[in-house]
């Protein structure tokens, strides 16, 4: 955290899930519970920057010339392809199929593989930020990556489901 104020305000966070949830837990399990809540946190805290970054930067540039005209970036969107009307029947269920079978996948990944997949390709951070939220090196994340992407590619093939 490069923000001092920020960084006290998520241990101060963390803290005080530790003392809602765990209040009652035994004095030697605290310090662990207390790293992976403040662990959790600081990625919550990355991945909400993350999305009001994204937000801002999109609609920045959309901003009319009179400052003093009130803006509603909603009133520009189209839907030129119709994506609000729900699919048919069968493409829905094909997709939440296809998804099922994703998530079986994943949970059957192990954890730092999962983790690291998860940051990577959900979550859209590069191998630093990935890095850094993971506590290991750039090379351990592409490696955790790579093993991540062959396991599921053969899971789902084993499965009939057909990559490009």
């Amino acid at each position: 955290m490069r923000d001092t104020q920020v960084a006290l305000d998520i241990v101060q966070d963390a803290m005080l899930k530790l003392a809602e949830k765990y209040g009652d837990k035994p004095a030697e399990e605290l310090p662990l519970l207390f790293q992976r809540i403040l662990q959790n946190t600081i990625r919550d805290h990355y991945r909400r920057q993350k999305v009001r970054n994204a937000w801002v930067t999109l609609f920045s540039g959309m901003r009319s010339n009179n400052e003093e005209e009130k803006f509603d970036p909603l009133d520009i969107l189209e839907d030129s392809e119709n994506q609000s009307v729900p699919a048919a029947p069968d493409a829905s269920l094909h997709q939440q199929q296809l998804i099922a079978l994703i998530e079986q996948a994943l949970s059957e990944l192990p954890a730092r593989q999962r983790e690291a997949f998860l940051l990577r390709y959900w979550e859209g951070l590069d191998t630093i930020e990935t890095a850094a939220a993971m506590g290991c090196t750039e090379g351990s994340v592409k490696t955790h990556c790579s093993r991540a992407t062959h396991s599921l590619a053969e899971a789902l093939k084993s499965k009939g489901v057909e990559l490009p």
